[in-house]
């Protein structure tokens, strides 16, 4: 009982909504999963479940009016393990995305604090659904950060003496090499923000894109206990319209931007330049999947805005992030990943008929 209460608490049927986040960054950035992305993905699920436990801690007075069920309300988890295990995922979070570089550590830290402040605060106003939206699409950012900076490598961004020599500069920047090392040519050390930046843009358009969904789903949600929104599942259902016809079209230039240099001067995990997108047919698929998941329930929801239809459209929202994720990475030219992100669908779906997703 205590294992099932810790798994309504935390929504880990929801958990599977995650790991597409960083995958769909990778992708959009142009580059293959790595250690970075895999650094990304632990610190996305820690962060994400421990918003899910400071959420249920913030509204437990709440709940034990609209929700007694709930693990804290019902008695099944005390508040204080509840908010302890908030801040417990939160520093295990930041401490993945330290291990990904300073730049993902960065933006880690931009989503923890918003993950917090809306819990605590911005849920319960209408900078909600707009806080809940940065969220997601940092998520995004978080993966193609963490992506950038591993291709990079200690080249980029190192101190003289990173690599265990130490190099003399001169008043332009560029290292020079010992005499002993004569044949080597000058590098020009570039600060790791600097030099991962202009590869994190190009994965800006795809954070938008899902934030954009996000957004539409918190604005139903917060309609989801008692019902009587005809409106809000309308706009969503708009949204997700919009986002579909946005998502099928292939972007142009997929396969990512110039290598980053790393060692050696090379972008050594950079995807080969493709002589085409990703097949528009997968793409046309996987934006079918995102709209047949997200679109009917939200339909019934509108027609019937009753709390069960209400709540039903959040959880297919939700899960409908799955399919959204896939085919923003092949919309990218990372069809593969776009494929491996959908392999996560039934595990989702077979989860959330065990522990409900909101």
């Amino acid at each position: 009982m205590t294992v099932r209460a810790w798994a309504e608490l935390l929504r880990v049927s929801a958990l599977f909504t995650v790991p597409g986040d960083a995958l769909a960054g990778a992708a959009a950035t142009g580059r293959r999963p790595d250690r970075g992305t895999v650094l990304a993905v632990g610190a996305s699920l820690c962060l994400y479940e421990a918003g899910m436990a400071l959420n249920d801690w913030a509204d437990r007075d709440e709940d034990a009016v609209d929700r007694p069920h709930r693990p804290i309300p019902s008695g099944r988890i005390a508040p204080g393990a509840a908010l302890a295990a908030a801040g417990a995922l939160t520093a295990a979070g930041l401490s993945l995305a330290a291990r990904a570089g300073r730049p993902a550590l960065t933006v880690a830290t931009g989503l923890a604090a918003t993950v917090w402040a809306y819990d605590l605060h911005l849920k319960h106003t209408p900078a909600g659904p707009a806080a809940m939206a940065a969220a997601r699409g940092l998520d995004l950012l978080l993966g193609a950060t963490a992506t950038a900076t591993a291709t990079a490598g200690p080249a980029v961004g190192a101190r003289a003496g990173h690599s265990g020599v130490n190099l003399p500069t001169d008043a332009t920047g560029t290292t020079r090499p010992a005499a002993s090392a004569g044949t080597v040519p000058p590098t020009r050390t570039v600060p790791p923000t600097r030099a991962v930046l202009p590869v994190v843009r190009s994965a800006v358009p795809a954070a938008v894109l899902l934030g954009a969904h996000t957004y539409a789903v918190t604005a139903v949600s917060r309609h989801e206990a008692q019902g009587g929104s005809t409106a809000a599942p309308l706009g969503a259902l708009a949204a997700v319209v919009a986002l579909g016809a946005v998502t099928v079209r292939e972007r142009r230039g997929a396969g990512g931007p110039p290598p980053v240099p790393g060692r050696g001067g090379q972008g050594d995990n950079h995807r080969p330049p493709r002589g085409a997108t990703a097949p528009r047919l997968l793409l046309a698929a996987l934006t079918g999947s995102y709209f047949r998941t997200a679109a009917g329930p939200l339909l019934h929801a509108a027609l019937n805005p009753s709390p069960p239809l209400t709540q039903r459209a959040v959880g297919s929202g939700i899960r409908a992030m799955i399919p959204l994720q896939a085919a923003l990475a092949a919309r990218a030219g990372a069809a593969g990943t776009g494929l491996a992100v959908m392999g996560l669908v039934p595990l989702a779906r077979t989860l959330a008929r065990k522990v409900s997703l909101t």
